[in-house]
């Protein structure tokens, strides 16, 4: 088998653990000896071993004069664990295969020196673009410090989320709502807007078959009209946030959330700012950030040119009507030249719908160059 084809082997492992690795990347690692594979291992959880450990482990003692593919740059520094490029140079392997190169300031280059220095043979490159991808919210975090930001819609066919009374239950199938489940599992946090909150009450947690994480819950709350009684405020299935401004800091309402163990964060500006938002939540460790909100949240992020990726479920039904609400609410885009311009990842059939998943074109490039 070519380096191929055993990287690719490596980047099976990764698809099994995409979204339960935060804040840490997802890395997948195959050991190969004479042709034969020894050891083969996945990065599970943050804290936990890393996928080279686990692969390395494995192998035992065959792992003396082998070949180890790893989809990203073993790390050379101590963290939660101690460095990989040590443990490979311990464990006497006679070649290194990566992926791409990592662009955490701590690590980049230094484990591709290290491996060298210590004279093994290392290859750089094979499948890049591949393991880049599985990893981008994580490129994305490192370079910009904000999260990844994911925008779910569920829509007719004609782009409608609800009809001119409001009603939305439900507009695509049971298989879409099931899949967008999913999509909440692989995610750090989940946000909408008070409003939302207000109309539909909605717990915001993963349902599925077995149980799933459950993302932080985010909501934004100018004014902080989020009631007592939501089912987020009580349930206790997992963490609500509540992001308002400055102007509430040792406001009555504050102080209630409190006291209901919902933790309430501030914006320095008396207005709540998407770009703020993120900063914030990335300064929390939040790495990827699932949107779910109604039509003035979408708005704010498409105007604040906040996305880095759609998935939308688009039901055969045709709503119409000048008051039925669209995805996105607000006066929209101005020109063509100021829309968000998005490449199409995926098209599948989900029941009676279509789910596409795109990324913005602004962000194709957040990995940067080798």
């Amino acid at each position: 088998m070519s380096d191929k084809k055993y990287m690719s082997l490596a980047l099976d492992l990764v698809k099994g653990t995409l979204g339960q690795t935060s804040p840490n990347p997802a890395v997948g690692a195959v050991v190969v000896k004479n042709g034969r594979i020894v050891g083969m291992g996945a990065h599970l959880k943050a804290g936990d071993a890393h996928a080279e450990v686990h692969a390395l482990n494995m192998a035992g003692s065959e792992a003396e004069g082998a070949t180890i593919y790893v989809t990203l740059e073993p790390c050379s520094h101590y963290g939660k664990t101690p460095p990989c490029a040590e443990l490979i140079i311990q464990k006497k392997l006679a070649r290194v295969v990566i992926a791409t190169t990592d662009p955490n300031p701590f690590v980049s280059g230094q484990g591709i020196k290290k491996l060298e220095d210590a004279g093994l043979e290392v290859k750089v490159g094979v499948l890049q673009e591949e393991s880049d991808h599985y990893n981008r919210a994580f490129f994305h975090f490192i370079k910009t410090k904000t999260p990844f930001v994911t925008m779910k819609m569920a829509v007719s066919l004609d782009g409608k989320m609800a009809t001119n009374t409001g009603e939305s239950k439900w507009i695509t199938s049971e298989a879409s709502r099931h899949d967008s489940h999913r999509l909440r599992h692989s995610h750090d946090a989940i946000l909408i807007g008070a409003g939302t909150v207000v109309a539909d009450d909605p717990a915001l947690t993963t349902r599925l078959e077995t149980p799933g994480k459950h993302p932080i819950r985010v909501v934004l709350d100018h004014h902080l009209r989020t009631p007592n009684e939501a089912k987020l405020i009580n349930d206790k299935a997992a963490e609500t946030w509540i992001v308002t401004t400055g102007e509430q800091r040792g406001s009555e309402k504050a102080k209630r959330f409190d006291a209901l163990g919902v933790k309430v964060l501030y914006l320095d500006s008396h207005r709540i700012d998407i770009s703020d938002v993120l900063k914030l939540l990335g300064e929390y460790g939040i790495v990827t950030l699932l949107v779910e909100g109604g039509p003035t949240i979408q708005d704010s992020f498409l105007r604040s040119k906040n996305i880095q990726q759609i998935v939308a479920y688009i039901a055969p039904l045709i709503i119409g009507g000048e008051k039925a609400l669209s995805a996105f609410g607000g006066l929209g885009m101005n020109s063509l030249a100021d829309a968000l311009a998005l490449d199409i990842d995926k098209v599948a059939e989900i029941g009676k719908d279509i789910k596409i998943i795109a990324h913005a074109r602004s962000d194709e490039d957040v990995h940067g160059n080798h």
